[in-house]
C-alpha cells in the first residue's frame, strides 16, 4: 500500500478550492490508500500519468475532476512514498509540473523545490547587472562556506550575482526553500556558524541509513517543516477537515527566522500587515520556547476573549497536552483580574465602558465642566492612568502626549477635581475600571513572588490594542532578561482606544524588531484595494522608534477584484448582499466560510432577517460558534478582528457609519484626538476588508464612506 504526504504548496491553495474539487481530492487520496503501487498505475479513475518534458522525471498528474488535476511526485527508487504537490486546472497542471525540480538539500537532507526554468533564464541577466555593481551581497563568503551550508551549484551561481537584500527577496520565490533561508540569514548579518546552528543543524537528521539518504521517502521524512505525512485513513480525513493542523507545521523562511531564533537578549517584536502570519509566528514561538525548556511557564495573551479562545485552539494543534498545561492563554485583563484577586484577597468588580461614561456625565454636570464626558474619560485613560498620575501636583506637571487641546493650570485644577470625584465614586461603590484594575495588578506584581504569579516568558498577540497600564502588567509578569517578551502586532490595525510607545514604558525592542511583508491570506486584488483605505498616512510603530509603513506589503495570490457597489436604499442593499451570499453558496463555498459584517448590529439584524427568509442559515460571531456550526457568520466590524473567511461582505459602508461621528472627537475640542479617532475608524474598515481571502464585496446606500478609495468613493463599481 503506498504512503501519502502533502506538500506546503498544496495546503496553500486547499482552502480556496471549490467544494466539488475538494471532493475529488478526497476521493483520489482515498484511492491512494486503498490500492497497491502497481494498481495505482493501472487505475483508470486516477489516470496517473507522466509529464512530458518535465525537469523532474518523477512528476505525475492524477485526475481530480474533469477539469482539475493533482500534481504528484512519484518514487523512482522502488519505495512507496507519493507526495501531493498541488491541485490546479487541467491545462495549467502540466505547465506547473514541467518547470519544477525537487532535490535533496546536501546539508539539511530535506526535500526542496525550485523553479529550475526561471532560475536558468534569470541568472544571466543578474550576472550582467552584477558585473557593474560596486558590491555583491555574498562576496565575503567563500564557495566552500556556502556549499557547507547546503548551497548547490545552480543556486551558488545565482547567489554570486545578487547585489542586495531587495534583489534576493525578489528572486527568493524561485529558490529551494532551505537554501533561500540560509541566504536570508547570511544577508541579515548572521555568521556562517550561526546559520549552521539556527537553520541547518536543527533540521539535519541525527543519523541516516546508509545508501538511503537521497531516497524520496527519507527526504520527505526529513522535511517536517514543509511536508505533512499521512499514516492512515482516519488521519487523512481529519487533516483534510482541519487543514490548520497541516498548514501550521511549516512556516515561510521569513517567519521561521523570527519564530525559531534560538534566543533574543531582551524583548522582541514582530510587526506586519494583515495576513502576514504574525499570530502563527507567535504560536510557533511558544512551541520553540517550550522545546528549549519543557518546564517553562508561558503566558500567551491578547486583547479580547474571542481571540484568546482562538489562540488556545490553534496552539493545541501545535503542541501536546503536557506542553499546553504550561501555557496560560488568556486576555491581559483576565490575568490582571486573577492577580488582584489572589494577591489582594478581594475580587475586583470592573464596570463597563458605558457605566464609566455615565459616571463622567454626572460629574461633568455636577461640577459644570466645559468638557464632554468622552473627553474626561479619555483624559483619565490616556494621561492620568497612562502616566501613573496619583496627585494634583503630578497632574499639573505631566506632559499630555497625544492630546491636542492645551490645558492651562486653572483648567487642570478643575479637571483634577473631576478625577478625584470619579475615584471617590468608584471607591464608594467598591468598583473599578479595567485599566485601574490593571494598574493595581502591576503594582501588586512589583512586590510579589513571581515564582508563584509570574512567568518565564510572555508572548503577546495583537499588541497594538493594549494600553500602557496593560503593558505594565505584562512587564511585571516576567523578569527582565533574554526571551522575556515576544510581541506581535500591527499599528495599522489599531481599532481600540489605546496609544502606546513601548520605548517610553521601558520595553526596548531596538535591534530585535522584524517586519513581515508577505501576505498569505488575501489575493493581491483584495489587498491592493484594502490598502487604499489607509491612504498612506505615516503611522507610529509599536516600539516608538519611528514610523511604520505598508510599503512593500504584498501578496503572491491572485483572484477577482473586489465588488464595490452603492445602492439607492438600505432595503436594496440588504437584498443584494443576500443574492451575493446565495451566489457564493452556489459556487461551492461553505456557509461557515462566508462572513457579513457591518458597523452596527442593527444592520446585521436586518441582514439576518432576510437571510432567514431566503432559507440561508446564519449565526452570530459574538455567540462564539464552533467551526462545524452551520451558517453564514454575522459580525460587527470590531468582532472581525483576528478572523478570516473565504468570502466577506462589508455592508453599510456609509458616511454616517464609517466614521461614526459619536466616536470622533470634534476638531475644535482636540485636533490631535480628532485625527487619532478618524485613524481608528479607518483602521476598522481596513481590518474588516482584509478578513477576506478570495472574495470581497463592499456596499453602501446613500453617501459612501469617505474612507473608500477615490476610484470607488462616489461611483458604482461592480467589476469583478
Amino acid at each position: 500500500m503506498p504512503r501519502l504526504a502533502f506538500a506546503n504548496t498544496f495546503w496553500e491553495t486547499w482552502d480556496r478550492l471549490e467544494k466539488p474539487i475538494k471532493a475529488g481530492v478526497r476521493k483520489a487520496m482515498e484511492k491512494f490508500q486503498e490500492l497497491s503501487v502497481a494498481e495505482l498505475h493501472a487505475d483508470k479513475g486516477l489516470h496517473l500519468e507522466s509529464v512530458n518534458n518535465a525537469r523532474d522525471s518523477r512528476m505525475r498528474t492524477i485526475r481530480v475532476t474533469d477539469f482539475w488535476r493533482g500534481v504528484v511526485l512519484a518514487p523512482d527508487d522502488g519505495s512507496d512514498m507519493f507526495l501531493l504537490l498541488n491541485v490546479v486546472r487541467h491545462d495549467d497542471a502540466y505547465n506547473w509540473a514541467a518547470k519544477r525540480l525537487y532535490t535533496v538539500n546536501t546539508a539539511t537532507r530535506g526535500l526542496e523545490v525550485r523553479n529550475v526554468l526561471a532560475i536558468e533564464q534569470l541568472t544571466p541577466s543578474l550576472e550582467e547587472v552584477a558585473a557593474q555593481a560596486p558590491t555583491l551581497l555574498f562576496a565575503q563568503h567563500s564557495d566552500t562556506v556556502l556549499r557547507d551550508l547546503g548551497i548547490d551549484d545552480q543556486v551558488l551561481r545565482a547567489a554570486r550575482a545578487i547585489t542586495d537584500k531587495a534583489q534576493l527577496a525578489a528572486f527568493g520565490g524561485l529558490l529551494p526553500e532551505d537554501q533561500y533561508e540560509v541566504l536570508q540569514f547570511l544577508a541579515e548579518g548572521f555568521t556562517p556558524e550561526e546559520v549552521y546552528r539556527d537553520v541547518v543543524a536543527v533540521r539535519r537528521p541525527v543519523e541516516t541509513s546508509s545508501g538511503t539518504e537521497d531516497s524520496l521517502a527519507m527526504a520527505i521524512a526529513n522535511t517536517t517543516s514543509r511536508i505533512t505525512l499521512v499514516t492512515g485513513p482516519d488521519e487523512l480525513a481529519e487533516i483534510l477537515d482541519k487543514p490548520f493542523a497541516a498548514w501550521r507545521v511549516f512556516l515561510h523562511p521569513s517567519q521561521r527566522r523570527v519564530a525559531y531564533r534560538p534566543s533574543y537578549n531582551g524583548p522582541a517584536q514582530v510587526s506586519g500587515g494583515p495576513g502576514t502570519g504574525k499570530t502563527v509566528v507567535a504560536l510557533h514561538r511558544v512551541k520553540h520556547l517550550l522545546s528549549r525548556d519543557p518546564a517553562s511557564r508561558v503566558l500567551l495573551t491578547t486583547f479580547t476573549t474571542a481571540l484568546a479562545r482562538t489562540l488556545r485552539e490553534n496552539l493545541a494543534l501545535l503542541i501536546d497536552d503536557e506542553q499546553l498545561s504550561n501555557v496560560d492563554v488568556t486576555t491581559v485583563n483576565a490575568y490582571a483580574h486573577r492577580v488582584v484577586r489572589e494577591l489582594s484577597g478581594r475580587a475586583p468588580a470592573p464596570i463597563t465602558d458605558a457605566d464609566e461614561l455615565q459616571i463622567w456625565r454626572r460629574i461633568r454636570r455636577h461640577l459644570d465642566l466645559p468638557w464632554t464626558e468622552q473627553f474626561l474619560a479619555q483624559e483619565h485613560r490616556h494621561v492620568v492612568i497612562a502616566h501613573q498620575v496619583e496627585s494634583r501636583e503630578d497632574y499639573l506637571r505631566v506632559e499630555r502626549r497625544g492630546r491636542g487641546a492645551a490645558l492651562g493650570p486653572r483648567q487642570r485644577q478643575r479637571l483634577w477635581e473631576a478625577v478625584e470625584a470619579f475615584r471617590l465614586e468608584l471607591q464608594g461603590a467598591r468598583a473599578t475600571t479595567q485599566l485601574l484594575m490593571c494598574a493595581q495588578a502591576a503594582d501588586l506584581l512589583a512586590t510579589a513572588n513571581l515564582g508563584e504569579h509570574g512567568y518565564h516568558h510572555v508572548v503577546v498577540d495583537e499588541a497594538q490594542d493594549l494600553h500602557p497600564a496593560q503593558w505594565r502588567v505584562l512587564r511585571a509578569a516576567v523578569p527582565a532578561g533574554a526571551d522575556d517578551l515576544f510581541i506581535t502586532g500591527d499599528p495599522h490595525q489599531r481599532i481600540y482606544d489605546s496609544r502606546v510607545s513601548l520605548r517610553e514604558l521601558g520595553i526596548s525592542v531596538a535591534g530585535r524588531s522584524s517586519r513581515l511583508r508577505l501576505n498569505y491570506r488575501n489575493t493581491a486584488e483584495i489587498l491592493a484595494w484594502s490598502t487604499g483605505v489607509m491612504d498612506g498616512s505615516p503611522v507610529e510603530d509599536l516600539g516608538g522608534e519611528g514610523n511604520d509603513s505598508l510599503v512593500g506589503y504584498r501578496s503572491l495570490l491572485h483572484g477577482k477584484r473586489p465588488h464595490i457597489e452603492g445602492h439607492p436604499s438600505e432595503q436594496a442593499e440588504v437584498a443584494a448582499v443576500v443574492d451575493r451570499v446565495r451566489t457564493w453558496l452556489d459556487q461551492g463555498v461553505e456557509a461557515s466560510e462566508i462572513a457579513i459584517c457591518a458597523r452596527f448590529n442593527l444592520m446585521l439584524d436586518k441582514v439576518n432577517k432576510e437571510l432567514a427568509a431566503a432559507g440561508i442559515p446564519a449565526v452570530l460571531v459574538k455567540n462564539q460558534p464552533n467551526a462545524d456550526d452551520e451558517g453564514v457568520r454575522l459580525a460587527s466590524m470590531h468582532a472581525m478582528k483576528g478572523l478570516e473567511f473565504r468570502c466577506v461582505a462589508v455592508v453599510g459602508a456609509t458616511a454616517k457609519a464609517v466614521p461614526f461621528g459619536k466616536e470622533v472627537t470634534p476638531l475644535e475640542v482636540d485636533p490631535r484626538l480628532h485625527d487619532a479617532d478618524l485613524f481608528k475608524q479607518r483602521c476598522l474598515l481596513f481590518v474588516a476588508c482584509t478578513r477576506a481571502r478570495e472574495a470581497l464585496a463592499v456596499t453602501w446606500n446613500g453617501t459612501p464612506s469617505p474612507f473608500l478609495p477615490p476610484t470607488t468613493n462616489r461611483t458604482r463599481q461592480g467589476a469583478e
